[in-house]
């Protein structure tokens, strides 16, 4: 059953009713929706050593196997996600994937572990490998520069012992099977 307004302005109770049973019902599928946009990043390396899936499965692995909390292993599981959409700002898409489950703090840890992940590159462009010393002050700077520096930045080994996707599936279900945090998502307008 599906709304019958056609303009926002016209619609009534019942009609947000039924987008909010549809909304619920879509929310329900998210971690196969993020695992299939993940599979994406199979195949092509774009010249690195591993293709990105196997780089975010390779972080994920090494995250948890140095003692992360759930939500930074879901984060280095997920950080890349957005490669494929933005090469040029997949940290941002990944951000906003995480946003609603996790964390403030390590949101911001994923939205700008490309910058900081530069250090151990941007000098062979001729730029400034210390920019991420501009967040120096932040709350989040140090476990920024641990995720990029002891798990993203070492996760190009085709033999490194990387754990299965499946093995990361509960986790992803019970960080993205979070109701999300405030401001984020719809009220239950059936209670109202």
């Amino acid at each position: 059953m599906s709304a019958t307004f056609t303009r926002f302005d016209h619609s009534q109770a019942d009609d947000w009713c039924k987008i909010d049973a549809h909304f619920r019902d879509y929310r329900e599928g998210i971690v196969e929706r993020v695992i299939n946009h993940l599979l994406r990043l199979e195949g092509d390396t774009h010249g690195y050593p591993v293709d990105r899936y196997i780089h975010c499965l390779q972080t994920a692995t090494r995250a948890e196997r140095a003692g992360a909390d759930e939500e930074i292993i879901v984060c280095a599981l997920l950080h890349d996600i957005g490669d494929d959409l933005a090469p040029d700002n997949h940290a941002e898409i990944a951000a906003a994937i995480l946003e609603p489950f996790i964390d403030p703090y390590n949101v911001w840890m994923i939205r700008h572990h490309e910058l900081f992940q530069g250090y151990h590159y941007r000098h062979f462009y001729g730029l400034d490998r210390h920019a991420r010393d501009a967040f120096r002050d932040h709350p989040a700077y140090a476990r920024t520069v641990r995720f990029c520096d002891e798990w993203d930045q070492t996760s190009f080994d085709p033999d490194y012992d990387t754990l299965p996707l499946e093995h990361f599936r509960p986790v992803l279900e019970r960080v993205l099977g979070r109701p999300p945090f405030e401001g984020a998502g719809l009220p239950d307008v059936r209670s109202e």
